[in-house]
């Protein structure tokens, strides 16, 4: 692909639920943080493509940010399979082996019915594909923009979990002809 892509990567606001939960694609955003949104929206490029995963969060953040994106499933976030609306605690206290096995392993972890991360990161990596050349702007989960930058970094998946991606933060990295670069990552705006 030819050309230059410059991508701001937007992690949803937080989920409006009980924390600690691993959430199903239909959890809605808090879009409470009105002066982050608004602080936010003021630096992204104006007229740029736009894209979502297709959960209920990042959907309604693009929304607020007064972006209308193309939903790619390619960005949803990781798939926790069977473990999807349970709590952490909970799966703590009674998950057995099979989730002390996923955390042991984090970048090759799959849950139960679920996927890895470093599935996850082929699943982005074809995402990004997908883009053209020029702005856009994503609005998308942790994971997804963990797994973004395991491949402009070209890292491994599991230092690529290392990166702290809050709610609302901005990371910027751009596809140039000779490479990846990248710009920022986890800028908040207020």
């Amino acid at each position: 692909m030819g050309g230059e892509t410059f991508l701001w990567l937007i992690r949803h606001a937080p989920v409006e639920g009980v924390a600690g939960t691993i959430h199903a694609a239909d959890a809605p955003a808090d879009l409470g943080a009105r002066a982050q949104l608004e602080a936010l929206r003021q630096r992204l490029p104006r007229d740029a493509a736009s894209y979502a995963s297709p959960s209920r969060r990042t959907v309604e953040t693009a929304r607020a940010l007064g972006l209308e994106p193309l939903q790619l499933d390619e960005f949803s976030e990781q798939d926790f399979g069977d473990w999807t609306g349970r709590r952490h605690d909970e799966l703590a206290a009674t998950g057995g082996e099979a989730y002390a096995r996923f955390w042991s392993d984090l970048a090759r972890g799959r849950p139960p019915g679920g996927e890895s991360f470093e599935e996850q990161v082929a699943r982005v990596r074809l995402g990004l594909s997908k883009i053209g050349t020029g702005a856009a702007t994503l609005v998308v989960h942790s994971g997804t923009i963990r797994a973004a930058l395991c491949i402009a970094l070209d890292l491994t998946p599991q230092a690529a979990l290392r990166f702290m991606i809050d709610p609302l933060s901005l990371t910027r990295i751009d596809r140039l002809a000779t490479g990846w670069r990248v710009v920022s990552v986890n800028q908040r705006t207020i």
